[in-house]
């Protein structure tokens, strides 16, 4: 079994709040470092909204975004160590009052959302997966009209995955790379220019 890995809160009304995480091989948490460039590029702070964490493992970009002015997160994860964590973490920082936590399979919870008409202004998605698995996962978000022209994709992904510029009409504002193996990239509705 994994040693379990501390990370803490970054930024926001719970900055430097410890969080747990899974100890296993199936998760991989977002370091604190990326989790602080990713939120500088795209916040660094809400004014409200939506968000989705999909693949949520401990919950630590969800959180993030919580700490950081969003009103409501959404986190889904089919393990159930993973709905563990999350729920304990959201219960320590006592924001359990704007999160829903679900144990759920990916494309099921995404069907289930689309049924409540939900739209998100950001939805992250870290899949455990090395395979090319965001385009059936864009594909599923367009089908179920979970986004709008502003909605903000954020994709962690491994190195080893290239992603194309336009996936199911979203396309690529920008893809970085941080530390040796991880990359974000940002995607969004064509024909809107977010910075």
């Amino acid at each position: 079994m994994r040693e379990v890995i501390r990370l803490r809160v970054v930024a926001g009304e719970h900055k430097g709040r410890k969080l747990n995480t899974v100890a296993n091989k199936l998760t991989r948490p977002t370091s604190d470092k990326v989790k602080e460039a990713l939120f500088n590029r795209i916040g660094p702070f809400f004014n409200g909204g939506v968000a989705l964490d999909l693949f949520a493992g401990s919950g630590g970009l969800g959180i993030e975004a919580l700490s950081r002015g969003i009103d409501k997160v959404i986190f889904v994860d089919q393990q159930l160590q993973a709905i563990q964590k999350v729920k304990e973490n959201l219960t320590s920082l006592a924001l359990n009052e704007r999160a829903e936590v679900y144990r759920n399979d990916a494309f099921r919870a995404l069907k289930a959302l689309g049924k409540r008409e939900i739209i998100f202004d950001y939805i992250f998605l870290d899949p455990p997966y090395k395979q090319d698995f965001y385009d059936k996962i864009l594909e599923a978000l367009t089908k179920y009209n979970l986004t709008n022209e502003n909605t903000l994709l954020i994709l962690e992904h491994d190195t080893s995955v290239v992603l194309p510029e336009i996936i199911h009409g979203f396309k690529q504002l920008r893809s970085e790379k941080y530390g040796g193996i991880t990359v974000i990239s940002l995607y969004q509705k064509e024909g809107n220019d977010h910075d």
